[in-house]
C-alpha cells in the first residue's frame, strides 16, 4: 500500500503541469507591465491599481496552490452547490451591487469587491461538465440533452444580462454553446435549435429597441458603422485602432506608447490592455502574448484527451473555452471586429475577479493533468 501510494504520488508529481503554469505567470507579468504602463499618466492614482493587481495576482497564485492539494473530483460533488451559489450570488447583486457606469455588476464583502458574473462562468462550466458526465452513463435522448444544457447555461446568462452585461451573457452561451457541441449533438437536435434560433432572430430584432440601454444601442451602431459618433461611443475604438496601427513591427516602447501616455485612450488599463501592448511592444509583442495564449489552448485540449474519466474532460475543455473566448472576444474588440462589449483580456487586463478566474481555470486543467493516472 505505501509503495503504491509512492509511486501515485512520483507520478503526480512527474506529470505536473509546470509549463502551463509557467505560461499563464508570463502572462500575468506582461500584464502586470502593461497595467503599471497605461497607468503611469495618472500618478499615485495608478500605483495604487498596480499594488492591487499585484495583490490580486498574489492570491490567485495561492488559490491555484490550495486547489492542486484536491482531487478535482471534490468539484464534480459540489457541483450543484457550485451552481445554485453562483446563481444566488448573481441575484443578490441586484440588491447588494454597486452601480457602476450604469451597471450592477460587483458586489463588496468588507474591504474586496468581486464581480459574481466571473465565477459564474466556472460555475457553469462544472455544472455542465457534472451533466455530461452523467448523460455519458445513461444515454439520454439528444433533444432532451439539448434543452437541458441549454438551461442550465441560459439561466445565469439572462441573470447577468440584466445586469445589464451582454458581454460576459454572451461568453457564458458561447462557453456552453462548444461544451455542447465537444460532447456531440445530434441531427434531430440541431434542426430544433436552427428553428428556434431562426424564430427568436426576428423577435430580438423587434423587441431590441425596448430591451437595449442607449449605449449598448450606440455601440452597435458604432460597430457597423465606426464613423457614427467618432466623439462619443465611437471614440473608444478609433483611438484603439490607432494605437495597434502605430505599434508597426516593434513597437514604441515600454511606457513610449503616445495614445496611451497622453491619455488618448479611455478604460485602456481594462478592456483595453491590448491595445496599449500593440502600440508599445508592435507586432512581435502581440504576436508572443497570442503564442503564449496559443500554447495554454492547446496544452489544455491535450489535457482533456488525456484525463481520466469523462467530468474532467469535459471540465478541462470548458476552462479552455472561457480563456479561449475572452481572448478572441476582446482582441476582436479592440479591433473593431466585434463591437465594444466589456470583455477582459485573461491574464492582462485589470480586475481582481476576472484573475482570479483565469487563475481557477488554468488550476483547473493542471488538476486534470496531475491526476490523469491516478486510480
Amino acid at each position: 500500500m505505501f509503495q503504491n501510494e509512492t509511486r501515485l504520488y512520483r507520478g503526480v508529481h512527474i506529470k505536473f503541469e509546470w509549463a502551463l503554469i509557467l505560461a499563464a505567470l508570463l502572462l500575468c507579468t506582461v500584464g502586470l507591465c502593461m497595467i503599471y504602463s497605461a497607468t503611469s499618466p495618472m500618478g499615485q492614482a495608478g500605483k495604487v491599481l498596480v499594488i492591487k493587481q499585484v495583490t490580486w495576482c498574489s492570491l490567485g497564485l495561492i488559490l491555484m496552490a490550495l486547489f492542486l492539494l484536491f482531487d478535482y473530483n471534490v468539484l464534480e460533488k459540489w457541483a450543484i452547490w457550485i451552481y445554485v451559489l453562483a446563481i444566488v450570488a448573481l441575484i443578490a447583486v441586484w440588491g447588494l451591487g454597486k452601480v457602476t457606469a450604469g451597471s450592477k455588476r460587483w458586489m463588496e464583502i468588507g474591504f474586496m469587491r468581486f464581480q459574481p458574473s466571473e465565477f459564474a462562468k466556472l460555475a457553469v462550466v462544472i455544472i455542465l461538465a457534472k451533466y455530461f458526465h452523467m448523460r455519458s452513463r445513461t444515454g439520454e435522448d439528444d433533444l432532451k440533452h439539448l434543452v437541458t444544457t441549454l438551461g442550465l447555461a441560459g439561466l445565469p446568462a439572462f441573470l447577468v444580462a440584466l445586469q445589464p452585461d451582454l458581454g460576459t451573457a454572451g461568453v457564458i452561451m458561447l462557453v456552453a454553446s462548444s461544451m455542447i457541441l465537444f460532447g456531440g449533438v445530434g441531427r434531430k437536435a440541431l434542426m430544433w435549435l436552427g428553428g428556434a434560433i431562426a424564430v427568436s432572430v426576428p423577435i430580438l430584432v423587434l423587441v431590441g429597441e425596448h430591451l437595449l440601454m442607449d449605449y449598448q444601442k450606440k455601440r452597435l451602431m458604432t460597430y457597423l458603422n465606426p464613423g457614427y459618433d467618432p466623439l462619443g461611443s465611437g471614440y473608444h475604438i478609433i483611438q484603439s485602432q490607432i494605437a495597434i496601427g502605430s505599434g508597426g513591427l516593434l513597437g514604441k516602447g515600454f511606457l513610449e506608447g503616445t495614445q496611451n501616455q497622453l491619455m488618448f485612450l479611455p478604460v485602456k488599463h481594462t478592456d483595453f490592455i491590448f491595445s496599449i501592448l500593440a502600440e508599445e511592444l508592435g507586432f512581435v509583442g502581440c504576436a508572443a502574448v497570442l503564442g503564449l495564449f496559443a500554447f495554454l489552448f492547446l496544452r489544455g485540449l491535450d489535457l482533456a484527451e488525456k484525463a481520466r474519466d469523462t467530468f474532467g474532460v469535459f471540465l478541462a475543455f470548458g476552462c479552455v473555452t472561457i480563456l479561449f473566448w475572452h481572448v478572441v472576444i476582446n482582441v476582436g474588440m479592440v479591433m473593431g471586429m466585434f463591437p465594444v462589449v466589456g470583455v477582459p483580456l485573461s491574464f492582462l487586463s485589470y480586475g481582481g475577479s476576472s484573475l482570479l478566474a483565469s487563475f481557477l481555470s488554468i488550476a483547473i486543467m493542471v488538476n486534470v493533468g496531475m491526476r490523469r493516472f491516478s486510480y
